[in-house]
């Protein structure tokens, strides 16, 4: 693949061919000449940055400096400073190879230079994440079009954003990360937005791109890869290191036998998780003086003021202080599909 915007050039050897694309960047830096100025360079001389190209008589006055380095195009009253920037990139073909371009044709980054499929990685590396998407989009629908099955794009994009949502790490930063850690996309964003926020300095990453297997192996829930391949290694590494699964995906969700967090029910279970909390929150303002403080009891806040036991000594009441720490019950959550059904019917 071209890794640059430029021109073939094609050079042939004993046993191979060499194929170089050459970008070239031209620049000009015009001077218009004031009046009593006069050009102090020849027309085609080499110029370097800083050297005087046009001066006058009046010692008092400045030069005109060149600001490029480059070659001098003289005119009457103007002094062009041309610089043009060349870079190449080589490649070695072997003779049996056969070539999709020709000597002095232009290409673009990305391009095929030989007849063959395209390297994923290689495209990643050169063009970046959207272009790879859309490489592997599209060979795949060929493949399916070709046999005249028709798949919508989205089923493909999901399985290719999930492996490219892993990130390499390049430079820490300020970060606890290390470098050459795989870490996720999201995770990666929200670790260098709270760095900043300190003041400090963010971590860099290069984007990789992941297999299916070991896209699927690479999730945060231990129990959905533990239910796609190698079972006993996934969920011994999770005992080991005390992984904990928080639920948020569906398979993860399907293999407990809970409820899965998606469908028409979803809104209404999270309202009535609300209206608990609003309503335990509102029992506890109104048994007694507002709390002046928080305690710990076993690593739980626990809220004084409550209700007086015997003696007339304040019990305490354990308060929940996230949405989360309400667990829903099954009673509840039978209750609320089958109003979802009584209204629907």
């Amino acid at each position: 693949l071209a890794e640059l915007d430029g021109v073939v050039e094609l050079q042939r050897t004993e046993d191979n061919r060499i194929i170089k694309v050459v970008s070239r960047q031209t620049y000009r830096d015009e001077h218009d000449l004031p009046h009593g100025y006069r050009p102090v360079v020849e027309n085609g001389a080499w110029v370097e940055i800083g050297q005087p190209v046009a001066a006058t008589d009046d010692e008092t006055a400045a030069p005109v400096l060149a600001r490029l380095t480059g070659t001098a195009d003289v005119r009457k009253s103007k002094v062009t400073i041309v610089s043009e920037e060349r870079e190449e990139r080589e490649y070695t073909v072997p003779a049996s190879a056969r070539l999709k371009v020709e000597d002095g044709q232009p290409v673009q980054a990305g391009d095929l230079l030989t007849e063959g499929s395209k390297d994923p990685e290689e495209v990643l590396r050169i063009q970046g994440r959207d272009a790879v998407q859309r490489y592997m989009i599209d060979e795949v629908q060929e493949v399916y079009r070709s046999q005249g099955v028709s798949i919508n794009d989205k089923h493909i994009e999901v399985i290719a954003r999930q492996m490219l949502r892993k990130l390499r790490v390049d430079q820490t930063g300020d970060t606890e990360m290390l470098p050459g850690e795989l870490v996720d996309r999201f995770e990666f964003e929200d670790k260098n937005r709270q760095v900043l926020a300190e003041g400090g300095e963010p971590a860099t990453a290069l984007p990789v791109l992941l297999g299916v297997t070991k896209a699927s192996l690479n999730t945060e829930s231990f129990l959905a890869a533990a239910s796609f391949q190698e079972t006993t290694k996934v969920l011994t590494e999770a005992a080991i290191s005390g992984k904990v699964d928080k639920l948020l995906g569906l398979k993860e969700n399907v293999i407990i036998g809970k409820l899965i967090p998606a469908g028409t029910g979803l809104a209404a279970r999270q309202q009535a998780r609300r209206e608990r909390l609003a309503a335990q929150q509102q029992l506890m303002l109104e048994g007694g003086p507002l709390p002046t403080g928080l305690i710990l009891e076993d690593g739980q806040p626990v809220v004084l003021g409550g209700p007086v036991g015997e003696g007339g000594v304040a019990v305490a009441e354990r308060t929940p202080t996230r949405l989360e720490d309400l667990e829903d019950d099954d009673d509840d959550e039978e209750l609320l599909l089958e109003e979802d059904e009584g209204a629907s019917e």
